[in-house]
């Protein structure tokens, strides 16, 4: 099959499977006479998984581990089994970070309570008298 009809089969662009083939994530085509890539249900099947894998914002280092696995299927799962446990250890700490956010812009918030001029909000004046704070370093796993 071309690649149009292969992002059609895993629902995405042309240019999302060229990404990853870049990255190495998708195994080489065959090419036909033509020199067009040529892609059978085993490209289809390895895109659908990166695909799901990147729903699960698993970051392509992970996926790539993750498809080096599938290549030993005779092989225990344990590996496979850390790896989800430290990204949902991620998504834990991504989720704590989130949930500091949301704090602070409640307690922004608060400070304008009734509809006024632009000019007396009290959102407006906290933005503007507050300290610049460095960037919080995230502690995310994608790069």
């Amino acid at each position: 099959m071309k690649i149009g009809e292969l992002a059609k089969s895993a629902r995405c662009t042309t240019e999302t499977i060229r990404f990853y083939e870049k990255e190495g994530l998708m195994p080489d085509a065959e090419r036909t006479s033509g020199n067009y890539r040529d892609y059978s249900a085993v490209h289809v099947e390895r895109l659908r998984f990166i695909r799901n894998c990147r729903v699960l914002d698993m970051a392509h280092d992970e996926i790539r581990a993750l498809l080096q696995l599938t290549d030993k299927p005779a092989e225990q799962c344990g590996a496979i089994n850390a790896l989800v446990d430290e990204h949902i250890s991620h998504v834990d700490h991504r989720i704590e970070e989130l949930q500091q956010l949301r704090a602070q812009l409640g307690k922004l918030r608060s400070r304008c309570a009734v509809e006024q001029a632009v000019g007396d909000c009290g959102i407006v004046q906290e933005l503007t008298a507050m300290e610049v704070t460095p960037p919080r370093v995230k502690h995310s796993h994608v790069g």
